[in-house]
C-alpha cells in the first residue's frame, strides 16, 4: 500500500509538472514566441576582423615613445614577406605549367594515334560547347564610337541630366514622434512622423549609395517610391538624396521626357544613354515625378505626355540592376492610387508615405522657418497654440504662411512690433488643409502594397 500511495504521488507530481509547463508556455511572452527579428548583419565579420587585428597587433605595442608615428621595420618587412612570397609563387607555378605542358607533348608523341584520335573528339567537344552553350546575352553597346563626354553633353542638352538645388537632408525638419508608444499601448497603430521620413530616406537612398562596399554589402535598395500630399517635401528629399550623395540627377517624368527620342528605337536609345552615363558616372539618381501615370489603367484624354511610354521598360532595367551599379531610381507619386499597384510594386522595391506633420513637427516647422526668415521668437507669439491649430497643414503650406507674414518691411517693424500667432491665421485659412478623407486614401493604397501586406501581418503575430 506504501508503494502504490508513492507512485500515485509521482504521478501527481509528474502531471503537475506538465500543466505547470503548459501554464508558463501559454503565459504570454514565453521564450517560444517568436516575434520579429533582425536577420544577421553583413558588417559584423569586418568589425571583428579590425577588432582582432587591434588585439592581436596594436594593443600590446608600446607607442609612448613613437609621438611622430614613426614607420615600423619590423611591421613592414612582415606585410611585404606575404607579397613577396605570392608574387614568387605566381613565377614558380608559370615553370611548373611550363614542364608539365612539355610532359604532356612527350606523352602525346609517343601516345601516337591514340593521342590523335583523342585530340580530335575534344576538338569536337569544344564545337559543340560553342554551338549549344550560348547563355544569357549581355545588352549591346549602341555608342560604341562616342565618349563619355559626348554622351553627357547630349543628356544636357536634351534636359534630361538637369541641375537641382543644393539641400541637405537636415534641412527637412520634422520631430520624433512621441506620442508613438502611448498610441500603440492603446491598441491604435500611429502614423509615422517626418523624422521618421527623414530617417528611412537616408537609410534606403543616401547611405547605401555613398560607398561602394555597403551598397555592394548592405541589401540592395533598387528603387524607391515616395508619396504624400502636396507641398510634403518629396522633389526637396529628391534634391537631398542628390545633395548629399553629389550624383547626377537624371529626370524622366513623363513631361520632361515628352517629344525626345521618339519610336521605340527613340526609347531604347534614351534609356540607353541614361544607363551607360548613369554606371560610368557613379552615383546617379533617376527622378520619375507623378510615378502612378506609369501605370495608370485609363489615360485622360487632355494628357498629351504618353505617361505609360516606360511602363515595359522600366521594370527590366530595374531588374537588370547588379549590386556594383550604384544607380537609385525614385519616383514621387500625389495620387499613387490612380495605378495599378501589382505594376508600381514590381517597380519600385520601398514606397515610404509622408503623413501630415504632427503637433510636435508643426511646432517645431514654425519656430525654424520664422527664425530662418528672418523673424524674431517673442513672448507674444503662442507657438503651442499656432502649432495646435494648423493641423492638417503641410510643410510647404506653413512656409507659403511664414513667407508672406515676413516681408522686408513686416521684418523692419520687429523691434517695435513683436510678431503674433494671429498674424499667422490668414494666410493658412486661404489655403485648403489636407482632410482626414485624404490621409485615409494614402493608408488604404499602402495596405495594398507588399510591404504594407507584409506590415499588417507582422502586427498581426505581435498582437496574438
Amino acid at each position: 500500500s506504501t508503494q502504490s500511495t508513492g507512485g500515485e504521488k509521482k504521478e501527481k507530481k509528474k502531471k503537475g509538472k506538465k500543466k505547470g509547463g503548459k501554464d508558463k508556455g501559454g503565459g504570454g511572452g514565453g521564450d517560444d514566441e517568436e516575434g520579429f527579428k533582425l536577420g544577421p548583419s553583413t558588417f559584423i565579420p569586418g568589425i571583428e576582423e579590425a577588432s582582432t587585428t587591434y588585439e592581436d597587433i596594436w594593443k600590446i605595442r608600446d607607442e609612448t615613445d613613437n609621438f611622430q608615428q614613426k614607420y615600423d621595420a619590423e611591421l613592414i618587412k612582415e606585410l611585404k614577406r606575404g607579397e613577396v612570397e605570392s608574387e614568387i609563387r605566381v613565377q614558380v607555378d608559370d615553370l611548373m605549367r611550363a614542364e608539365l605542358k612539355n610532359l604532356k607533348a612527350a606523352l602525346q608523341k609517343d601516345a601516337g594515334k591514340k593521342g590523335g584520335k583523342a585530340s580530335a573528339k575534344k576538338k569536337g567537344a569544344k564545337k559543340k560547347d560553342k554551338k549549344g552553350g550560348k547563355k544569357g546575352k549581355k545588352d549591346k553597346d549602341l555608342t560604341p564610337d562616342r565618349t563619355i563626354e559626348s554622351l553627357y553633353e547630349e543628356l544636357v542638352k536634351e534636359g534630361i541630366l538637369v541641375q537641382y538645388p543644393k539641400v541637405k537632408v537636415s534641412d527637412y525638419l520634422g520631430e520624433y514622434s512621441y506620442l508613438g508608444t502611448t498610441l500603440r499601448h492603446a491598441n491604435i497603430e500611429p502614423m509615422p512622423s517626418l523624422s521618421d521620413v527623414r530617417r528611412v530616406v537616408t537609410e534606403y537612398g543616401i547611405l547605401p549609395m555613398g560607398s561602394q562596399t555597403v551598397h555592394e554589402t548592405a541589401p540592395h535598395v533598387k528603387s524607391i517610391m515616395i508619396a504624400g500630399p502636396h507641398g510634403t517635401g518629396k522633389r526637396m528629399l529628391v534634391n537631398a538624396i542628390c545633395s548629399e550623395l553629389g550624383a547626377n540627377l537624371m529626370d524622366l517624368s513623363a513631361e520632361n521626357i515628352c517629344g525626345k527620342y521618339p519610336g521605340k528605337a527613340g526609347l531604347t536609345m534614351l534609356l540607353h544613354l541614361v544607363m551607360k552615363v548613369g554606371k560610368l558616372l557613379q552615383p546617379t539618381v533617376v527622378y520619375i515625378g507623378n510615378a502612378e501615370k506609369t501605370f495608370v489603367k485609363k489615360v485622360a484624354k487632355n494628357d498629351m505626355t504618353d505617361p505609360k511610354r516606360l511602363k515595359k521598360e522600366l521594370p527590366k532595367i530595374i531588374k537588370k540592376m547588379a549590386p556594383e551599379d550604384r544607380i537609385l531610381f525614385v519616383g514621387t507619386s500625389l495620387t499613387p492610387w490612380d495605378g495599378d499597384v501589382k505594376g508600381v510594386c514590381q517597380c519600385y522595391q520601398k514606397i515610404v508615405l509622408i503623413p501630415r506633420p504632427d503637433y510636435a513637427s508643426r511646432y517645431l516647422l514654425f519656430k525654424e522657418l520664422i527664425m530662418r526668415h528672418g523673424g524674431r521668437l517673442a513672448p507674444t507669439l503662442d507657438l503651442s497654440s499656432l502649432a495646435k491649430i494648423s493641423d492638417g497643414y503641410t510643410p510647404g503650406h506653413i512656409l507659403t504662411a511664414v513667407k508672406h507674414v515676413l516681408t522686408e518691411r513686416r521684418i523692419q517693424q520687429l523691434q517695435r512690433k513683436p510678431l503674433t500667432a494671429a498674424e499667422f491665421v490668414t494666410p493658412l485659412a486661404r489655403i485648403d488643409p489636407i482632410y482626414k478623407e485624404e490621409e485615409e486614401q494614402f493608408k488604404a493604397f499602402y495596405d495594398k502594397t507588399t510591404m504594407g501586406k507584409k506590415r499588417q501581418q507582422l502586427l498581426k503575430e505581435d498582437g496574438e
